[in-house]
């Protein structure tokens, strides 16, 4: 690619910009000082954030200086969502998840200046060190007065607020006049000429443009990515309400890997591109074997094992890899340690049992027979493997030994069927 721009656009990582041509001919007489934010809404940042994370840390190589910024203030308002008011978190909820985030963005750029395919180091900031000393009058005064209401209530999110009965809380109306002082903020200390975000901030972004422009004089740029979805135009990043978070306490390694290797065939190249380092040749080479081979899932299981690395590093991609293969390939489980295989097995389904049990009774009691006279069958047929071993006696029992460190053995009946028994405690 000859310019970063154009390789955020063939990544398809660009959806608009103030001025295309004039931001291009920024990069080029570069070095350009970027910014993107980041509210501490949650004890960490989610799928959807990592777009950005990645469209920062790509800038960074490419020369330029990236700012990421920690939302302190804004997370205490909140941006307004088209449904209903947030719920307010206490500024101790706030400060503890802003703590988690800043120790979570910390790998993902050089902050120190020790990468040399970096020529800048990365700044950390927190929006609540310069919106904290300013007083509500001063506020108003230098802030507020640049902003016209007309404009304000065009923004998706408040016009949709407007029209609910419920309405919209001026303090969430007041949530783009905080993320536009940024802008001016890191443009006064910094020098910062762009902010990245996703494209449902497009409104908030371009009112800092216009907030620097009026204050400053100066000329700023915007630039959004896209919001990812399937084919079905269904937002990525979701599953039932619940995000994919970065964070291995809330989406575990093996949980994060098993997402993206159930990527579908119709947005797996997309993925590749946005979040993966692969170049064009190596992603159209995955491209035509998910046309001519979509059964052997390669580019799926690329996607996974290099977002896996890239968030857990290449020891946790190691070990989940083991705990699929083991599962659902012919991998040995003994192998695997107690917190992957707890991962591993968590979402299977299962029963808690006694140690001493009969395997014919966990059996129904896990779900993978109907009835004791099944289960006995199904033994007879060899159909039955504990822990990946077969298991043909109809009287055979669960002993200590077959709970994998204390706490599950795994059964399986035929080739897909799995059930976790779990040990009474």
């Amino acid at each position: 690619m000859s310019t970063i721009l154009d390789e955020l656009i063939w990544r398809g990582a660009v959806a608009q910009s103030t001025d295309e041509a004039a931001l291009r001919q920024a990069f080029a007489d570069g070095p350009v000082t970027v910014y993107c934010g980041f509210d501490p809404s949650a004890p960490s940042l989610h799928f959807g954030n990592f777009v950005q994370l990645v469209a920062l840390r790509r800038m960074q190589r490419a020369g330029h200086r990236v700012i990421c910024l920690v939302g302190g203030s804004t997370g205490l308002i909140g941006d307004p969502r088209p449904t209903s008011e947030r719920v307010l978190k206490t500024k101790e909820e706030t400060a503890q998840n802003a703590d988690r985030i800043k120790d979570l963005v910390r790998p993902f750029l050089d902050f120190d200046g020790v990468d040399p395919a970096c020529a800048h180091p990365a700044l950390l900031v927190d929006n609540l060190d310069w919106t904290a000393p300013m007083s509500a009058l001063d506020f108003l005064r230098d802030i507020g007065k640049h902003f016209r209401v007309n404009q304000m209530i065009r923004k998706d999110a408040v016009a949709a607020r407007l029209e609910s009965q419920e309405g919209i809380s001026y303090t969430e109306f007041s949530y783009q006049l905080l993320q536009a002082l940024d802008y001016l903020e890191l443009f006064r200390t910094y020098g910062c000429t762009l902010q990245v975000g996703g494209s449902d901030q497009w409104g908030n972004i371009t009112a800092g443009v216009d907030l620097v422009h009026r204050v400053e004089g100066a000329r700023v740029h915007a630039l959004t990515s896209p919001l990812l979805t399937d084919s079905a135009g269904v937002k990525l990043g979701k599953s039932e309400g619940n995000a994919i978070w970065l964070s291995a306490d809330m989406t575990s390694p093996y949980a994060f890997y098993q997402y993206f290797l159930n990527t579908e065939d119709a947005t797996v190249i997309q993925l590749l591109k946005v979040f993966t380092d692969r170049s064009a040749e190596e992603i159209d080479g995955l491209a035509e074997l998910v046309e001519r081979e979509p059964f052997r899932r390669a580019a799926q299981r690329t996607l996974a094992a290099d977002m896996t690395t890239l968030i857990h590093g290449a020891a946790a991609t190691q070990l989940v890899q083991a705990a699929s293969e083991a599962l659902f390939g012919r991998g040995d489980v003994g192998v695997l340690d107690a917190q992957t295989l707890a991962d591993a097995t968590a979402e299977l389904p299962g029963a808690s049992v006694p140690v001493g049990v009969s395997l014919v009774d966990a059996l129904v009691a896990v779900g993978l027979s109907d009835s004791r006279n099944s289960a006995r069958r199904t033994l007879r047929e060899g159909a039955v493997s504990l822990n990946g071993e077969k298991v043909g006696d109809p009287d055979a029992v669960l002993s200590a030994e077959s709970f994998l460190h204390g706490r599950v053995a795994i059964l399986r009946r035929g080739r897909k069927a799995l059930a976790a028994a779990r040990a009474a405690t």
